[in-house]
């Protein structure tokens, strides 16, 4: 009796899909444990992403359908959240208290790269996973605003060696601009900000961290192949609008990122559509559908398409970013849905990490 509704259990489980993982639990390597006694099923569920947002209603979901099978009596799903490390290829150093390294890039300035990696970081917090964000947009440096954190406070040093991360709503944040006076524009050549970008990352003494959020600078220069010589990046975000301008240099991103053997884990489209905030009238600013042409050229997720918002920019230039500031709001959830995505698109990703290519830049 208890192996024909441990075979039944089995059955109603595929015919549930995690919509972040694609898959029914057993297909994905979720199911831990099924325990069939006296009619009552205990079923232990694994995640390997952080979804402290979605795990309840999912185990709420799966305990009621089993709970029909004939023959249960009463049924009880656990779903837990276990984050695993990046396996990086071996020429990569792995970083000190740090398990996946994102990287949000952008082929271009101003579609909103730096506010969808500030909600990104705080979105994942909310799912349970302790988050850090280096803003390595060294020319301009937004983090610290987004985040509330009082112009001229400066990190703490640690043995003379070690910067020690401000922390934010319960992020650890870096950032060039804590290190510099707001005043006075950073004017380095590329190899220089390269340095500090590599100084920034190493030194930083992040405290075990599930996930770095890495604000790139736009574009696909020298900062962008250093990071992938020497940081093990487990995925990169491009953000893009669905105007045609920026679509074309979020293709060179996204090729480049495949170049150099770093998984596109999907694109964030802003700036998608306006909803007037008089009569509600929508309307296609920018263009429409961008976003999705990309994902589909490239065989990515299109993991949001976030609507041109004036809350938005109020709450980041405000220092605590939509993701916070109005957690229950739709553009809210919508930054919850990309955090458990990304995450999710990283523990499916081929943990069988590729050779590094021999990247060579030539002296001008």
């Amino acid at each position: 009796m208890s192996a024909d509704i441990r075979a039944a259990v089995e059955a109603v489980l595929r015919k549930y899909t995690d919509p972040h993982l694609d898959q029914d639990p057993l297909s994905a390597g979720c199911v831990r444990g099924i325990d069939v006694q006296d009619g009552q099923v205990s079923v232990q569920l694994e995640l390997g992403y952080a979804a402290a947002q979605f795990k309840q209603g999912w185990a709420q979901m799966l305990q009621l359908a089993i709970e029909n099978i004939e023959g249960v009596r009463s049924a009880r799903v656990e779903v837990s959240c276990v984050i695993a490390a990046h396996k990086a290829p071996a020429q990569v150093p792995a970083l000190a208290n740090v398990k996946n390294v994102i990287a949000v890039a952008s082929g271009k300035g101003g579609v909103g790269k730096s506010t969808t990696a500030a909600n990104l970081a705080l979105a994942l917090a909310r799912e349970g996973a302790r988050v850090g964000i280096l803003d390595a947009d060294i020319y301009g440096p937004s983090q610290g605003i987004m985040f509330g954190i009082a112009e001229g406070t400066r990190p703490q040093v640690r043995e003379q060696k070690w910067f020690v991360p401000l922390e934010a709503h319960g992020v650890q944040v870096m950032s060039m601009a804590f290190l510099t006076d707001d005043n006075t524009p950073v004017v380095w050549r590329g190899p220089m900000v390269s340095g500090a970008l590599i100084q920034l990352v190493t030194q930083t003494a992040w405290n075990d961290l599930d996930y770095l959020i890495i604000d790139m600078p736009p574009g696909t220069g020298d900062i962008h192949l250093t990071l992938a010589q020497k940081v093990p990046v487990a995925g990169a975000v491009i953000v893009t609008t669905p105007q045609d301008l920026a679509l074309l240099d979020a293709k060179k991103g996204v090729e480049m990122f495949r170049k150099v053997n770093i998984p596109v884990l999907g694109v964030v489209e802003n700036m998608a559509v306006h909803i007037c905030s008089n009569c509600g009238h929508a309307e296609h600013l920018f263009g429409e559908g961008g976003g999705e042409k990309l994902a589909a050229q490239f065989g990515v997720d299109l993991l949001a398409s976030m609507p041109l918002s004036m809350a938005i920019r109020l709450q980041a230039d405000g220092g605590k970013p939509t993701a916070i500031a109005d957690p229950e709001s739709q553009i809210a959830m919508l930054y919850q849905q990309i955090a458990r995505m990304v995450g999710a698109r990283i523990d499916t990703s081929a943990n069988s990490a590729q050779g590094m290519p021999n990247i060579v830049i030539a002296d001008d």
